[in-house]
Protein backbone atom coordinates (compact mmCIF):
# COMPACT_ATOMS: atom_id res chain seq x y z
CA UNK A 1 0.00 0.00 0.00
CA UNK A 2 1.04 3.60 -0.62
CA UNK A 3 0.75 6.50 1.82
CA UNK A 4 0.12 9.85 0.16
CA UNK A 5 0.42 13.11 2.12
CA UNK A 6 -0.55 16.59 0.92
CA UNK A 7 0.59 19.31 3.34
CA UNK A 8 -1.15 22.67 3.14
CA UNK A 9 -0.63 25.84 5.17
CA UNK A 10 -2.88 24.71 8.03
CA UNK A 11 -4.38 21.35 7.06
CA UNK A 12 -2.94 18.04 5.94
CA UNK A 13 -4.65 15.47 3.72
CA UNK A 14 -3.41 11.90 3.93
CA UNK A 15 -4.64 8.91 1.94
CA UNK A 16 -3.83 5.22 1.72
CA UNK A 17 -3.92 3.63 -1.73
CA UNK A 18 -4.04 -0.02 -2.74
CA UNK A 19 -2.65 0.37 -6.26
CA UNK A 20 -4.97 2.98 -7.83
CA UNK A 21 -7.79 2.63 -5.30
CA UNK A 22 -8.07 4.98 -2.34
CA UNK A 23 -8.71 2.95 0.82
CA UNK A 24 -8.97 5.78 3.32
CA UNK A 25 -8.61 9.56 3.45
CA UNK A 26 -7.93 11.64 6.56
CA UNK A 27 -7.87 15.44 6.95
CA UNK A 28 -6.24 16.91 10.04
CA UNK A 29 -4.37 19.93 11.41
CA UNK A 30 -0.71 20.33 10.54
CA UNK A 31 0.21 20.47 14.25
CA UNK A 32 -0.56 16.74 14.73
CA UNK A 33 1.05 15.45 11.53
CA UNK A 34 3.61 13.19 13.26
CA UNK A 35 1.20 11.36 15.55
CA UNK A 36 -1.51 11.02 12.89
CA UNK A 37 0.79 9.59 10.22
CA UNK A 38 2.33 7.24 12.78
CA UNK A 39 -1.13 5.86 13.54
CA UNK A 40 -1.85 5.37 9.84
CA UNK A 41 1.43 3.53 9.24
CA UNK A 42 0.79 1.31 12.27
CA UNK A 43 -2.72 0.46 11.04
CA UNK A 44 -1.95 -0.24 7.37
CA UNK A 45 0.81 -2.18 5.62
CA UNK A 46 2.55 0.78 4.02
CA UNK A 47 5.43 0.00 1.65
CA UNK A 48 5.97 3.37 -0.02
CA UNK A 49 5.16 6.97 0.83
CA UNK A 50 5.15 10.32 -0.96
CA UNK A 51 4.68 13.82 0.36
CA UNK A 52 3.88 17.08 -1.38
CA UNK A 53 4.03 20.29 0.60
CA UNK A 54 3.16 23.87 -0.31
CA UNK A 55 4.07 24.88 3.25
CA UNK A 56 7.35 24.50 5.09
CA UNK A 57 7.83 21.56 7.44
CA UNK A 58 10.55 21.95 10.03
CA UNK A 59 13.63 19.78 9.68
CA UNK A 60 12.94 18.31 13.11
CA UNK A 61 9.43 17.19 12.12
CA UNK A 62 10.69 15.81 8.82
CA UNK A 63 13.26 13.71 10.64
CA UNK A 64 10.55 12.31 12.90
CA UNK A 65 8.36 11.50 9.89
CA UNK A 66 11.18 9.72 8.08
CA UNK A 67 11.70 7.53 11.14
CA UNK A 68 8.10 6.38 10.72
CA UNK A 69 8.56 5.64 7.01
CA UNK A 70 10.92 6.98 4.35
CA UNK A 71 9.10 9.65 2.33
CA UNK A 72 9.74 10.58 -1.26
CA UNK A 73 9.22 14.36 -1.36
CA UNK A 74 7.83 15.75 -4.60
CA UNK A 75 9.91 18.50 -6.21
CA UNK A 76 10.88 19.78 -9.64
CA UNK A 77 13.61 17.12 -9.66
CA UNK A 78 11.11 14.26 -9.35
CA UNK A 79 10.58 12.09 -12.42
CA UNK A 80 7.12 12.84 -13.82
CA UNK A 81 4.82 10.79 -16.11
CA UNK A 82 4.53 13.71 -18.54
CA UNK A 83 6.86 16.11 -20.35
CA UNK A 84 7.11 19.39 -18.48
CA UNK A 85 7.40 22.29 -20.95
CA UNK A 86 6.88 24.98 -18.31
CA UNK A 87 9.53 27.64 -18.88
CA UNK A 88 10.31 27.96 -15.15
CA UNK A 89 10.00 24.35 -13.89
CA UNK A 90 11.63 25.19 -10.55
CA UNK A 91 8.73 27.50 -9.73
CA UNK A 92 5.95 25.08 -10.71
CA UNK A 93 3.88 24.19 -7.65
CA UNK A 94 3.90 20.56 -6.56
CA UNK A 95 0.10 20.64 -6.42
CA UNK A 96 0.01 21.54 -10.12
CA UNK A 97 2.43 18.71 -10.95
CA UNK A 98 0.17 16.27 -9.11
CA UNK A 99 -3.11 17.17 -10.81
CA UNK A 100 -1.48 17.02 -14.24
CA UNK A 101 -0.09 13.55 -13.45
CA UNK A 102 -3.60 12.41 -12.54
CA UNK A 103 -5.04 13.90 -15.73
CA UNK A 104 -2.47 12.06 -17.87
CA UNK A 105 -3.19 8.76 -16.17
CA UNK A 106 -6.98 9.01 -16.10
CA UNK A 107 -7.53 10.64 -19.51
CA UNK A 108 -4.78 9.28 -21.80
CA UNK A 109 -4.39 10.72 -25.30
CA UNK A 110 -6.72 13.61 -24.44
CA UNK A 111 -6.32 17.36 -24.21
CA UNK A 112 -7.09 18.09 -20.57
CA UNK A 113 -7.72 21.33 -18.69
CA UNK A 114 -7.58 20.92 -14.91
CA UNK A 115 -9.21 23.66 -12.82
CA UNK A 116 -8.06 23.49 -9.21
CA UNK A 117 -10.34 25.73 -7.16
CA UNK A 118 -8.80 26.29 -3.75
CA UNK A 119 -7.04 29.24 -2.14
CA UNK A 120 -6.18 30.21 -5.70
CA UNK A 121 -7.85 29.04 -8.89
CA UNK A 122 -5.22 27.27 -10.97
CA UNK A 123 -5.70 26.31 -14.59
CA UNK A 124 -3.35 23.63 -15.95
CA UNK A 125 -3.30 22.29 -19.50
CA UNK A 126 -1.74 19.05 -20.74
CA UNK A 127 -2.15 17.98 -24.37
CA UNK A 128 -2.81 14.58 -25.92
CA UNK A 129 0.95 14.02 -26.29
CA UNK A 130 1.49 14.19 -22.51
CA UNK A 131 3.06 17.63 -22.80
CA UNK A 132 2.34 20.04 -19.97
CA UNK A 133 2.23 23.57 -21.40
CA UNK A 134 1.24 25.69 -18.37
CA UNK A 135 -1.93 27.56 -17.48
CA UNK A 136 -3.02 30.41 -15.24
CA UNK A 137 -3.47 31.44 -11.61
CA UNK A 138 -6.15 33.75 -10.22
CA UNK A 139 -7.60 34.53 -6.76
CA UNK A 140 -9.91 31.91 -5.24
CA UNK A 141 -13.35 32.54 -3.79
CA UNK A 142 -12.32 33.08 -0.17
CA UNK A 143 -9.42 35.29 -1.23
CA UNK A 144 -11.82 37.52 -3.17
CA UNK A 145 -14.16 37.90 -0.20
CA UNK A 146 -11.19 38.78 2.06
CA UNK A 147 -9.80 41.27 -0.45
CA UNK A 148 -13.07 43.19 -0.61
CA UNK A 149 -13.15 43.42 3.18
CA UNK A 150 -9.46 44.12 3.84
CA UNK A 151 -8.81 46.55 0.99
CA UNK A 152 -11.88 48.72 1.51
CA UNK A 153 -13.13 50.79 4.43
CA UNK A 154 -16.71 49.58 4.85
CA UNK A 155 -17.36 46.28 3.06
CA UNK A 156 -18.05 43.36 5.45
CA UNK A 157 -16.30 39.97 5.43
CA UNK A 158 -18.85 37.38 4.32
CA UNK A 159 -18.88 33.63 3.88
CA UNK A 160 -19.26 32.36 0.33
CA UNK A 161 -22.89 31.98 -0.66
CA UNK A 162 -24.51 31.17 -3.99
CA UNK A 163 -26.43 34.35 -4.97
CA UNK A 164 -30.17 34.09 -5.52
CA UNK A 165 -30.12 36.77 -8.19
CA UNK A 166 -27.47 38.37 -10.37
CA UNK A 167 -28.85 41.75 -9.27
CA UNK A 168 -27.73 42.32 -5.68
CA UNK A 169 -30.30 44.43 -3.86
CA UNK A 170 -28.19 44.87 -0.73
CA UNK A 171 -24.47 45.24 -0.08
CA UNK A 172 -24.19 41.62 1.05
CA UNK A 173 -26.13 40.34 -1.96
CA UNK A 174 -24.00 42.49 -4.25
CA UNK A 175 -20.79 41.04 -2.82
CA UNK A 176 -22.06 37.48 -3.26
CA UNK A 177 -23.17 38.24 -6.82
CA UNK A 178 -19.88 39.89 -7.73
CA UNK A 179 -17.66 37.20 -6.24
CA UNK A 180 -19.49 34.02 -7.18
CA UNK A 181 -20.83 35.10 -10.57
CA UNK A 182 -17.47 36.67 -11.35
CA UNK A 183 -15.68 33.37 -10.75
CA UNK A 184 -18.27 31.33 -12.64
CA UNK A 185 -18.02 33.60 -15.68
CA UNK A 186 -14.21 33.56 -15.45
CA UNK A 187 -14.14 29.75 -15.45
CA UNK A 188 -16.65 29.51 -18.30
CA UNK A 189 -14.68 32.05 -20.32
CA UNK A 190 -11.37 30.24 -19.80
CA UNK A 191 -12.92 26.90 -20.76
CA UNK A 192 -14.34 28.46 -23.95
CA UNK A 193 -10.92 29.83 -24.92
CA UNK A 194 -9.30 26.44 -24.47
CA UNK A 195 -12.10 24.72 -26.40
CA UNK A 196 -11.58 27.07 -29.32
CA UNK A 197 -7.88 26.17 -29.45
CA UNK A 198 -8.05 22.46 -28.62
CA UNK A 199 -10.30 19.75 -30.01
CA UNK A 200 -11.82 17.10 -27.75
CA UNK A 201 -11.05 18.99 -24.57
CA UNK A 202 -11.70 17.25 -21.25
CA UNK A 203 -12.26 19.59 -18.29
CA UNK A 204 -11.72 18.49 -14.69
CA UNK A 205 -12.72 20.53 -11.64
CA UNK A 206 -10.93 19.80 -8.36
CA UNK A 207 -9.87 21.52 -5.14
CA UNK A 208 -11.60 22.59 -1.95
CA UNK A 209 -14.38 24.53 -3.72
CA UNK A 210 -15.23 21.70 -6.14
CA UNK A 211 -18.67 20.93 -4.75
CA UNK A 212 -19.58 24.61 -4.34
CA UNK A 213 -18.72 25.47 -7.97
CA UNK A 214 -19.72 22.24 -9.72
CA UNK A 215 -23.41 22.98 -9.22
CA UNK A 216 -23.04 26.26 -11.10
CA UNK A 217 -21.14 24.80 -14.08
CA UNK A 218 -22.13 22.55 -16.97
CA UNK A 219 -22.46 18.79 -16.54
CA UNK A 220 -19.74 18.24 -19.14
CA UNK A 221 -17.14 19.08 -16.48
CA UNK A 222 -15.80 16.16 -14.44
CA UNK A 223 -15.70 17.00 -10.72
CA UNK A 224 -13.07 15.16 -8.67
CA UNK A 225 -12.06 16.66 -5.29
CA UNK A 226 -9.42 13.92 -4.79
CA UNK A 227 -7.53 14.47 -8.03
CA UNK A 228 -4.39 15.83 -6.32
CA UNK A 229 -4.07 12.81 -4.03
CA UNK A 230 -4.64 10.47 -6.95
CA UNK A 231 -1.97 12.32 -8.92
CA UNK A 232 0.57 12.01 -6.11
CA UNK A 233 -0.11 8.29 -5.97
CA UNK A 234 0.38 8.12 -9.74
CA UNK A 235 3.75 9.90 -9.46
CA UNK A 236 4.86 7.62 -6.61
CA UNK A 237 3.92 4.51 -8.58
CA UNK A 238 5.72 5.87 -11.66
CA UNK A 239 8.92 6.38 -9.65
CA UNK A 240 8.73 2.98 -7.97
CA UNK A 241 8.55 1.28 -11.37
Amino acid sequence: MNLIVDVGNTRVKAAVFERDTMIVKVVFKKTIIVSTLKNIVNKYTIKHAMMASVANISENKMQKLNKIIAFKVLSYKTKLPFKNLYKTPKTLGVDRMAVVAAAVQQYPKRNVLVIDAGTCIKYDFVNDKKQYLGGAISPGITMRYKALHQLTANLPLLKKTIPKNIIGQSTSASIHSGNVNGIIQEIKGVILQYQQQNKKLTVILTGGDTNFLAKQLKNSIFANPNLLLEGLNSILTYNIK
